[in-house]
């Protein structure tokens, strides 16, 4: 990423004083904040889309493969779903919330390694189905992640109903209907796309006559524990009727299993990076 560094850490630092604008928000009810720091993520979103179409350009290939790269269009995923939910549904502290993990995220896609992928590896496994497996998973792991994240707003509200702390930062949380639903929504997106991507990636495997290693691939055994997990909260949901807390802590939960099957996994995996 050398010959554009410099967007990349322009992209950074304004992600960074979004962020901080939020937080200002978050502290002190500050509208003003919060409109500034809107625009400096939209601007931050313009600025990760050309990294990526740049990436595109100069690997000849959609930047998904290398941990920088994983890390980075994770982030933009985040971003990009946060945006559009606030825009359609304006969930007050959503954005902030989200993107707290986006510039995590984000961050550490500065310092993680951007090696190229070996030819010998590049004859094997890059081509249009495998990029498409992998882009499908980033789709649904920021799906998971947003749905997560309303799950948490869902039991800090409720917690906070139940303490009786009435005030302008309880009501700017949405109502608790409202985050249910939502996190619901986004599970029914993210799971058919997590189940795609799988089968996918499965069906690649065999075709580059990956079986039965692959099977037994600690990245691919965390990936369907993930999509157990959601898939567990949709049958609690629509087949069982569970609302409220109890679904919203089981969301939460998800959020974890996302993380250790993002960043521990794909260390003892012999097929993928960090995606």
């Amino acid at each position: 990423m050398s010959s554009f560094r410099w967007i990349y850490d322009l992209t950074i630092i304004l992600y960074a004083l979004s962020v901080l604008g939020y937080f200002v928000d978050f502290l002190q009810n500050n509208r003003k904040a919060n409109r500034i720091a809107f625009w400096l993520l939209s601007i931050v979103w313009v600025l990760q889309f050309a990294v990526l179409v740049f990436r595109v350009f100069e690997t000849n290939r959609f930047p998904v493969l290398t941990p920088t790269e994983g890390l980075f269009f994770y982030s933009w995923m985040i971003v990009t779903l946060s945006l559009l939910i606030n825009w359609f549904f304006r969930v007050d502290f959503f954005v902030f919330f989200t993107n707290i993990i986006g510039f995590i995220l984000m961050a550490v896609s500065w310092f993680a390694p951007n090696s190229y992928v070996s030819p010998q590896f590049s004859d094997q496994l890059i081509n249009e189905l495998a990029i498409i497996h992998i882009t499908m998973a980033f789709i649904a792991y920021g799906a998971f992640t947003l749905s997560s994240i309303l799950s948490i707003m869902y039991v800090t509200q409720y917690n906070m109903l139940k303490e009786k702390k009435v005030g302008k930062k309880l009501w700017r949380f949405d109502s608790l209907g409202k985050l249910d639903n939502l996190s619901y929504l986004l599970n029914v997106v993210g799971v058919p796309i997590m189940f795609l991507s799988l089968v996918l990636g499965l069906i690649y495997g065999y075709k580059m006559n990956l079986a039965p290693a692959i099977f037994y691939d600690a990245k691919v055994i965390s990936s369907f524990i993930v999509l157990i997990v959601y898939g567990y909260y949709l049958y609690l949901r629509v087949v069982r009727g569970t609302y409220g807390r109890q679904l919203s802590y089981w969301n939460v939960a998800g959020l974890l299993v996302i993380l250790i099957n993002y960043f521990l996994a794909a260390t003892l995996t012999e097929f993928h990076l960090w995606y």
